[in-house]
């Protein structure tokens, strides 16, 4: 749909709450209608009764495809079957299978198959509101992760917006290739993708009962859901299913595993499941009869995925082609982009590390010095960048080592998404930002001499309410942090609206340009949001140094 068509439905409805936490500004903007304490709507495949929490109706565990178990393991999802009398949705639906819980991020560790399921959170019923649809997906490295942490609510409500949140099959159950079941003739390899896609399928064909715009779709993720968020951009099955997109660390940057490596590593993990000596139809039966919890203990353990997990590949029919090549080709959708970063996304990681470490204990230079060595070591990278980089970084700069590693290991991929930027900018209205605030709640447990700043993860609870991972501790944000809470979500229910995060006009958002002088990139902090220039950023992060590398 035009922009400037949905500007005009919406009207009034675009808020601005920058720097605002005014109750009745919220409560005139969110167009609250219901008929009944007991929400009830009719969609495609039956009957839903839902709740009414604090304004908005909440759908829960909603069947969008059959169970994939049995013969249906490792295959593209089906639609759901139908089902007599009146449902009840009032509970999430059970997490996707998944062993590793990156510290606290995630879990608990189940066997669950029976997993996709969707969750609705919308403030008004009324199939005529014709309500703006946000689809987001979860983090979790596509091994891990699920629905039930992301609250819908607050931007429900406050933004006027359908919120759609589910979960999709993970690690080796998600995304795993062997030559046995990709010779079936189906489409093989990425079916997490292909669950995210008929997610979007069920949408289009559902949403109007929940009072969304099948024709205004916003799909978003943070981390792993970021970079399916632009792996949907550029597969083919999802074109037409969605209007607007939204990245939330990382867009995809680099290229992918091939079928045939992804084959490679599946045949290990045939040989491994028990399953290695079969061939043809025989080794696919015996792999889909593994036990589910055998599958898992094979992706890993709690601290770590286990080398059969690949993740997303080039499959060929999923995803055609690499994604450097098809953004620099322009070969994906062309929609409207938010895409941006967390100041210092390492620091999750090494919250991991030191999450896990018996008995905790702060990174150390050495540490440090080690792993940059080993990162950088030839022949990936010309001999003296290990040096190259310690000189840019040195340990003596930072507070710790552990700031030192987190500002090394964060800035190459900050680089690399604002090369990202520039290039689509050409191409599409792209919105870049950097959320810069150092003191956000900390959900994993205190670890000795460890400082989060913006974590990895850190800017969830902004838009999702008392956001803590799966197995970690939700705490709510006060003050200024409430504050930019309430203009984060503003901006992201405005995106989903228009396509923009400032509803209309250029402020206090500026569209991103690519030009080193423009002050364009949106910078999220307390007390005051600002902006800085490519060139700034640039010369913060030494992107120079890093674009000049190979891309990992």
């Amino acid at each position: 749909m035009p922009i400037d068509k949905i500007a005009a439905m919406r009207r009034v409805r675009v808020c601005s709450f920058f720097g605002s936490t005014a109750a009745l500004a919220l409560l005139a903007c969110s167009g609250i209608a219901y008929a009944t304490s007991t929400p009830i709507v009719t969609i495609s495949t039956g009957r839903l009764q839902g709740t009414l929490q604090n304004g908005v109706a909440e759908f829960l565990g909603i069947p969008y495809a059959l169970p994939p178990v049995g013969k249906r393991r490792w295959t593209p999802p089906q639609p759901a079957a139908s089902w007599n009398g009146l449902k009840q949705a009032t509970a999430y639906g059970p997490t996707c299978a998944q062993i590793t819980t990156l510290g606290v991020f995630a879990g608990p560790a189940n066997d669950h198959e029976d997993c996709l399921y969707a969750n609705v959170f919308t403030p008004n019923l009324d199939p005529s509101a014709k309500l703006p649809v946000i689809v987001w997906i979860h983090g979790g490295g596509n091994l891990d992760g699920e629905s039930n942490d992301y609250d819908g609510s607050k931007m429900a409500i406050q933004g006027k917006a359908v919120v759609v949140t589910f979960n999709y099959r993970l690690n080796l159950m998600g995304f795993m290739a062997v030559p046995s079941i990709d010779a079936e003739g189906h489409p093989a390899g990425n079916y997490g993708l292909m669950d995210q896609q008929k997610l979007l399928q069920w949408v289009q064909k559902n949403i109007g009962a929940f009072g969304g715009d099948p024709a205004n779709v916003t799909l978003g993720g943070q981390s792993a859901g970021a970079e399916d968020t632009g792996l949907a951009m550029l597969s083919p099955g999802a074109a037409g299913l969605f209007e607007h997109a939204i990245c939330e660390s990382f867009c995809p940057t680099s290229n992918l595993r091939t079928l045939a490596t992804a084959e490679t590593i599946g045949e290990q993990f045939a040989t491994a499941a028990g399953c290695g000596r079969k061939t043809g139809a025989a080794q696919a039966q015996c792999l889909r009869s593994v036990p589910a919890m055998t599958i898992e203990a094979l992706a890993g353990t709690a601290s770590a995925a286990s080398p059969y997990v690949v993740g997303p590949m080039l499959d060929g029919t999923v995803l055609p082609v690499q994604p450097p090549t098809a953004w620099a080709n322009g070969q994906f959708t062309h929609v409207p982009l938010m895409n941006g970063n967390v100041q210092d996304e390492t620091n999750f990681g090494l919250a991991i590390t030191e999450y896990f470490s018996h008995p905790r204990a702060p990174a150390t230079a050495t540490q440090y010095m080690e792993t940059i060595a080993n990162t950088y070591a030839p022949p990936a990278y010309p001999t003296g960048t290990a040096a190259q980089v310690l000189k840019l970084y040195p340990v003596t700069n930072y507070p710790s080592a552990q700031i030192a590693w987190d500002r090394a290991g964060t800035d190459p991929g900050l680089c690399r998404e604002m090369a990202l930027n520039t290039l689509l900018a050409k191409q599409i209205p792209v919105y870049a930002y950097l959320f810069e605030d150092q003191t956000p709640p900390f959900y994993f447990p205190s670890m000795p001499g460890f400082t989060p700043l913006a974590y990895h993860t850190a800017d969830i609870q902004f838009l999702f309410p008392l956001y803590h991972g799966g197995l970690g501790t939700p705490h709510p944000l006060i003050g200024d942090q409430a504050v930019l809470s309430n203009e984060l979500v503003t901006a992201w229910t405005n995106f989903a609206w228009t396509g923009n995060p400032d509803g209309t006009g250029n402020s206090p958002w500026p569209v991103f340009t690519g030009q080193a002088s423009t002050p364009d990139i949106f910078v999220e902090n307390v007390p005051a949001n600002s902006t800085e220039t490519l060139s700034e950023f640039n010369t913060a992060h030494h992107c120079n140094f890093w674009l000049s590398l190979p891309t990992p």
